[in-house]
């Protein structure tokens, strides 16, 4: 397994390490996944997201080629900021849902970590005109700092105002005098920062060492991949091979917003314009539990006893204090206020259908 820079201060800090995406990754620290959810919630957390992959987009073509291979619209990204974006199949199906950076002469794609090679394979196959791909991966390391009191966090370590940086938009800069480049981003639906620079040991445990100090006042914790997974999940979040993959389309999965059928021509676009005209007949949905009851990935939605979907998320909000989850349910069902039922080992389970997010961020 991959190890990531931080890979030491994981072990210091009494992570329970397990393997995920190919790397040895911290699943949880002893406060536990519900303490480090809290943290994210009320105060700051610090996430190791290194295994998180990176391709640099280069040539006379890059913006061609990237408004050519996603969903959203390349033209409206200006230097300096970030943009949500899914990579399709021909039949509309979704190969990865990404970030893109507008870095002036060259883009940044930052990908799942399990998808880095057949991300990389899918856009080298559609390779046309001056463009030049490289995976940066290996050579970048990746934190994340997640939560109300990141920015007063942050700020004493930063060489460049972070308040005036807005949502989605970057900035160069030094953090605890690491180079790097601080993106307002991040996965939890907090007010946050994700930190990209060379993925070198010295300068990884420089800059943990120099948040958690930071942080402490404010009652930082190390943040594990558990506890990511039941953020993201409060906020609706898709998390791909659970909620979004090859066999899923970005319109029945309500990333409809990020897919801009109207700027031209792109992959996938023909089969989302068909669908689009047939109608969807099925929808990603969020619904609630009673009580302590958890849904989990794979698990039947049901009405009236007869399966009508697919449970793809599942779990405990520690803020909401009940299961939550998400599911593909037939259109008719997918209205806020609608009833089905989640089978858990053979007995139905009553849920609501409701808005995401779940709850409102802090």
């Amino acid at each position: 397994m991959k190890r990531t820079p931080f890979f030491v201060r994981h072990r210091e800090a009494g992570a329970k390490l397990i393997e995920f995406a190919g790397f040895e990754m911290p699943v949880q620290y002893p406060a536990g996944i519900v303490q480090e959810h809290l943290a994210v919630r009320s105060a700051a957390g610090l996430f190791d997201v290194s295994h998180m992959g990176e391709v640099e987009v280069r040539g006379h073509d890059a913006a061609a080629f990237l408004q050519r291979m996603t969903v959203n619209d390349i033209a409206k990204l200006e230097n300096g900021k970030a943009q949500y974006s899914a990579i399709l199949y021909d039949d509309g199906g979704i190969v990865d849902d990404l970030l893109v950076y507008h870095c002036g002469d060259y883009f940044m794609l930052v990908v799942n970590a399990a998808n880095v090679g057949k991300d990389y394979d899918w856009l080298r196959s559609h390779l046309k005109g001056d463009v030049r791909l490289e995976d940066a991966s290996d050579r970048t390391a990746l934190l994340a700092v997640q939560g109300p009191k990141s920015l007063e966090t942050l700020q004493p370590l930063s060489s460049i105002d972070l308040g005036s940086l807005d949502y989605y938009r970057f900035a160069r800069g030094t953090i605890a005098g690491v180079l790097m480049m601080i993106s307002r981003t991040g996965y939890t639906g907090e007010l946050g920062f994700e930190l990209y620079f060379e993925a070198d040991e010295q300068k990884a445990s420089t800059a943990w060492d120099a948040i958690v100090a930071s942080g402490k006042q404010f009652g930082i914790m190390p943040v594990g991949l558990g506890a990511r997974d039941t953020l993201r999940l409060e906020m609706g979040y898709c998390l791909y091979g659970n909620d979004i993959d090859q066999t899923t389309n970005p319109l029945e999965a309500g990333l409809g917003w990020i897919t801009k059928l109207g700027k031209g021509d792109f992959v996938g676009r023909q089969a989302l314009v068909k669908i689009h005209e047939e109608g969807l007949k099925r929808k990603l949905v969020g619904f609630t539990l009673p009580d302590k009851n958890l849904a989990r990935h794979g698990f039947a939605l049901k009405d009236a006893g007869l399966v009508v979907g697919t449970v793809t998320s599942g779990t405990f909000s520690p803020v909401l204090q009940r299961g939550i989850g998400m599911g593909y349910v037939e259109k008719n069902l997918a209205a806020p206020g609608s009833t089905i039922a989640v089978d858990i080992r053979g007995k139905e389970v009553p849920a609501t259908v409701v808005e995401v997010p779940f709850i409102r961020p802090s």
